[in-house]
């Protein structure tokens, strides 16, 4: 299999946490340059009309695109450890954590950053600052939600790690590199030590 990224950006980030968090080995990686153009050519775009990574190519030519669907096929390939739930229950439990976080928290710090620093320019133009400022809003909206969560239960679906936590390190961490976004600057304490502890596992590592 091999797997198209693109480095420091949230959604490969999510896949190759995913994989690490697996222990999943033999993935060829193929790094693109977005800020270059590089998901613009033809070649890619064959493979994505899109243009978006990540991008997963299986070993009969198929194509998988969506981290999330990427995610259910790693799932499915190597099951343990469980990262998506067990049985139907807590499979939907697990799910329905994991889009409110990326709907709510991941998609706000995407916009966020695509429309407020100028340094995406290249990837969104024309930029909306207005935009970026209601998205920053919304996104400490859902921060101080998921403080509340987390002062009475360890992760963000529960009692153990799954995808969820993944989807919200990886909003937490795209926002913090590039808007420079600290929970606990703004009072959100529960959130902060959840986002440092998630921080020292071995697949935060992975960028």
């Amino acid at each position: 299999m091999k797997l198209t990224i693109s480095p420091r950006t949230p959604n490969p980030r999510r896949v190759t946490m995913f994989i690490a968090e697996k222990g999943i080995t033999g993935i060829e990686e193929v790094a693109l340059d977005l800020m270059a153009g590089q998901h613009r050519d033809p070649a890619f775009l064959a493979k994505n009309p899109l243009g978006r990574v990540p991008v997963l190519e299986l070993a009969d030519g198929r194509v998988l695109t969506e981290t999330r669907a990427i995610c259910t096929y790693l799932e499915g390939l190597q099951p343990q450890p469980n990262l998506m739930g067990e049985g139907f229950e807590e499979r939907a439990f697990i799910e329905m954590a994991d889009r409110r976080v990326e709907l709510h928290l991941f998609s706000a710090a995407a916009n966020w950053v695509r429309h407020g620093h100028p340094a995406l320019v290249a990837l969104e133009n024309p930029q909306f600052p207005d935009f970026a400022t209601a998205q920053a809003g919304k996104l400490r909206e859902t921060a101080q939600w998921l403080d509340q969560v987390l002062a009475s239960q360890p992760y963000i679906a529960g009692e153990r790690f799954t995808i969820a936590d993944i989807t919200a390190f990886c909003a937490l961490e795209f926002a913090r590199g590039l808007m420079k976004y600290r929970p606990g600057a703004e009072g959100l304490q529960n959130l902060q030590s959840y986002r440092d502890r998630i921080a020292e596992r071995p697949s935060a590592q992975v960028k």
